[in-house]
């Protein structure tokens, strides 16, 4: 038996209806869609005196920090995202999430005046309570509690959410005053032309059915992108070609400092601090797990992923070695649906992105070599993709259709997986108590509905920011 046949075997790659070869393929395209994370986490948490807040470290640059935590997050993402592949086996990828860590550096930081060892505290402590729910399987208990049309609008709301993030970094979509988002400037921005075009180029790619047609468009629309800029007549700095920084290795100045930090917890703070981090991570995986899950047709009749409690498992594992490692909370990304769109199903696409992120500890300087409004692509194609999840909601339900459109109006409205989810399961028991459909709630509905109320009043009602 060859090595090829021993992987298969031992991720069950046929028993899943896939390949080794495309399990692989899966796994580049999902380690292209989230490689971005390697550039941008460092640059969030990274913090500039008297500019930004965030991890300012005595006697080292802000370049310098930048560069010790891409090593953090390649550490962190790799190490999650390995027990996922050999424990878990699903091809789900992790990393350091987005939104997360905008909350640990500018609100817990910035806004706290929290020392960023303290911050890293919370992580791991959220981390440990992660384990501990999950080893119990109250967390898959809870996930399975989620209402029925909030499960299944969960996938729609994902491919919304993950639509305007790449149109947003590929210039399609920009900010307004006014309308709040509107179209940007396409015909006058080299980053907008490039991107349309590999967009539809991708899209064709799609239609006809080529095999690796993601990655084909990111790195089509990459050399288009250095062609233009090298020999033609767009300027170096038009942002078309990705950059490089130098790198520190060194990460001893970041890793261990969490136990510091214990020691200048302020109680009442910190239990708000933790309970935050604690709920976005919490249901904005459950949601990616939910949600990627419906696009490779892992839920069963009830829509629930069986065994849930290994991914969850693998997540929580990822947020402890994280933080103990200086970087903010990892979550399971939704960009695992580009892999599992490209037929990943097991966890042997898990261990290739696990891999890739290893080896790009030698090219770090190179990480963002990938644009990222070329990976960016990869997610309006998905997003697109994944919006026929909606037909699996009964629109004819007024009880169902309406947690179900909050879930998926909320989530790109308010760039936020967990707020979505929190819309539809706060709204479920009210339309079907006012439908007079008691028969089909449980306590467990209450509960949730009740304790996301609570979030969104610690979270949105100045709770945090009063205790300064």
């Amino acid at each position: 038996m060859g090595l090829v046949d021993s992987v298969e075997n031992f991720f069950d790659v046929q028993e899943h209806g896939s390949s080794f070869r495309t399990e692989i393929l899966a796994g580049l395209t999902t380690f292209l869609t989230m490689s971005y994370i390697v550039v941008v986490n460092p640059s969030i948490l990274a913090g500039i005196p008297d500019a930004k807040p965030g991890i300012i470290l005595a006697g080292f640059s802000p370049a310098e920090v930048r560069s010790m935590l891409a090593v953090v997050t390649i550490l962190a993402a790799a190490t999650a995202t390995f027990v996922m592949a050999f424990y878990a086996n699903r091809p789900f990828a992790q990393a350091p999430g987005l939104g997360l860590n905008a909350f640990f550096a500018f609100t817990v930081i910035g806004a706290l005046g929290v020392p960023w060892q303290t911050a890293l505290a919370a992580v791991v402590v959220e981390g440990l309570i992660f384990i501990l729910l999950t080893a119990i399987g109250a967390r898959e208990y809870v996930i399975r509690l989620f209402p029925e049309p909030v499960k299944f609008a969960v996938g729609t709301g994902i491919g919304l959410f993950l639509a305007i993030i790449g149109l947003q970094a590929m210039g399609v979509v920009v900010d307004d005053t006014a309308t709040l988002v509107t179209l940007g400037s396409i015909a006058s921005d080299p980053v907008a032309i490039v991107s349309v075009v590999g967009l539809f180029f991708t899209f064709a790619l799609y239609a006809r059915n080529v095999p690796g047609s993601i990655i084909i468009g990111i790195v089509a629309t990459t050399v288009l992108g250095w062609a233009v800029t090298t020999f033609g007549p767009i300027a170096p700095d038009a942002g078309l070609v990705a950059g490089s920084r130098a790198v520190q290795y060194d990460i001893t100045p970041l890793a261990g400092g969490f136990v510091a930090g214990f020691s200048q917890v302020e109680a009442f703070t910190f239990s708000l601090i933790v309970f935050t981090f604690f709920f976005v991570d919490f249901f904005d995986t459950a949601g990616t797990l939910v949600g990627v899950g419906q696009a490779g047709g892992f839920l069963d009749e009830d829509g629930n992923l069986p065994d849930i409690d290994k991914p969850l498992m693998a997540d929580a594992v990822g947020t402890t070695v994280g933080g103990m490692l200086g970087t903010s909370t990892v979550t399971t990304y939704i960009e695992s649906a580009s892999g599992v769109e490209e037929g990943g199903r097991t966890g042997l696409t898990a261990l290739t992105v696990a891999v890739l992120f290893v080896l790009s500890l030698a090219i770090v300087p190179l990480a963002a070599a990938i644009p990222l409004y070329a990976s960016h692509i990869a997610l309006v194609v998905i997003g697109v993709v994944m919006l026929r999840n909606v037909v699996d909601i009964n629109w004819n339900d007024f009880t169902q259709a309406v947690p179900a459109g909050m879930t998926i109006l909320v989530m790109p409205f308010a760039y936020s997986i967990a707020y979505g989810i929190a819309a539809g399961i706060v709204s479920y028991p009210l339309i079907k108590l006012a439908a007079g459909r008691r028969e089909d709630l449980r306590l467990g509905h209450w509960v949730l509905a009740g304790a996301f109320v609570v979030y969104f009043v610690v979270r949105t009602g100045g709770v945090l920011t009063d205790q300064v």
